[in-house]
């Protein structure tokens, strides 16, 4: 499988290792200072985009209506999601976003959803969420922790919003019906969710920790290797068959 890697930072220098141990080509990679780079996918079988917010809808774009099929890890972009899927389905293309590729938090995003469920029965429990990245994470709180309070809110009858809150001495209106994201940026931190079930009794806590960026790098290479020959909108899901699992 040939390989474009739109965004060649330190995650994607990771997919690119990780994608020649799993026999793939890398054949572009494209950075900030890259030009005209949609002129180089006449051999590219699928891209994986990993850029930032501000870009990704531009590099996405660029890359289905040239035919590519497309995986792309930004976040922070997703208020625009239905124009990209309108797009995909109007040039018959394939695509996969994730907030997160890594195989063992797409596992929590499964625990975290029937523990909402569990929790739901017990409403002396009240819910809330913390979230490490490093400091070149632009932003907060990460996709990774909106979709887990996402995945919250459809369970816990009472919760309607999440507010995120970036550093633990910010004034934030609260209430009953609001999730609270704490996030925290420090040094070398791939990525630490944690998501706290508080009562007068007791806390249940169920934490997932990022050790470094092989999770995520292994799990995107997976997505490029599911979309690159079929059609339509795919999820994680559909990549570790999560939804088929009893």
């Amino acid at each position: 499988m040939k390989i474009a890697l739109i965004g060649y930072g330190k995650m994607g220098k990771a997919i690119e290792e990780i994608a020649i141990e799993r026999g793939h080509e890398v054949v572009l990679k494209v950075t900030s200072q890259s030009q005209n780079w949609e002129k180089s996918l006449e051999h590219t079988d699928v891209a994986i985009e990993f850029t930032r917010p501000d870009s990704a809808v531009h590099n996405i774009t660029t890359l289905i209506n040239t035919g590519i099929p497309t995986v792309t890890g930004t976040t922070g972009w997703y208020d625009r999601y239905a124009e990209i899927e309108q797009l995909i389905q109007q040039n018959n293309g394939s695509f996969l976003a994730a907030t997160n590729f890594s195989i063992g938090v797409n596992l929590f995003f499964a625990i975290n959803t029937y523990v909402a469920k569990l929790m739901n029965t017990q409403p002396e429990y009240d819910v809330s969420m913390e979230e490490i990245h490093h400091l070149q994470k632009l932003d907060a709180p990460s996709g990774t922790a909106i979709t887990l309070a996402e995945q919250i809110i459809a369970q816990i009858d009472g919760k309607n919003n999440w507010n995120c809150i970036e550093n633990e001495n910010s004034e934030i209106a609260t209430n009953n019906e609001t999730l609270p994201i704490y996030a925290f940026r420090e040094d070398g931190v791939p990525g630490t969710h944690t998501i706290n079930y508080t009562s007068d009794i007791d806390t249940i806590t169920l934490t997932h920790t990022a050790h470094n960026r092989r999770g995520f790098a292994l799990g995107a290479v997976l997505a490029a290797e599911h979309v690159a020959h079929k059609k339509g909108i795919f999820t994680m899901n559909d990549v570790l068959n999560i939804d088929k699992i009893k």
